[in-house]
């Protein structure tokens, strides 16, 4: 059974000054709970692993830079906050990370916010590489709903509508 990876770019916690704190492949669109890691296949073909401790978030992006492009912010995740109220279903979150960094977007308003080993998350900028962010569980230190954005509800009749008569009158019958 073949597996659907995207591309994505993973951005790591600085725990030395030796290695670069991100690193690009393919990954699944979707994670077990009982994973403890995480797995990428990288653009030569190796796999390469990586603990959850590791991972601050997994961004699924539309292209990977290039190699003289933007080499400290692959991702070109530029706006972490939204600038205005989203127009989009589902429940703005605010997050702080264990590295002290905030990060917003929308979840979906379902049991994947309380069960699973992260959150998925629509970012402040559509628009931009980055088109869904993986943030995992160990990574979060403070979250808080800021708001739940509704579905348009359907707009109500003003009054009564009249309605054409199905049966002519009784004197018309007899």
């Amino acid at each position: 059974m073949a597996l659907n990876r995207k591309a994505v770019i993973v951005r790591k916690f600085a725990h030395d000054s030796f290695s670069r704190p991100w690193c690009a492949g393919y990954a699944v669109t979707s994670f077990a709970s009982d994973a403890s890691e995480l797995e990428i296949l990288d653009p030569a073909g190796k796999i390469v692993t990586l603990g959850w401790d590791q991972v601050k978030w997994v961004c699924y992006v539309r292209d990977f830079p290039s190699a003289a492009g933007d080499q400290t912010n692959p991702e070109r995740l530029l706006h972490k906050r939204f600038s205005v109220r989203p127009r989009t279903a589902g429940l703005w979150l605010r997050m702080t990370l264990t590295d002290g960094e905030e990060l917003e977007g929308l979840a979906a308003n379902d049991r994947s916010l309380i069960d699973g080993p992260g959150l998925f998350l629509t970012p402040p900028d559509t628009r931009s590489n980055t088109q869904r962010i993986f943030v995992p569980r160990q990574a979060i230190q403070t979250l808080d709903v800021v708001g739940l954005i509704g579905a348009a509800r359907p707009k109500r009749s003003t009054g009564p509508v009249d309605q054409p008569e199905l049966f002519s009158s009784d004197a018309e019958i007899a």
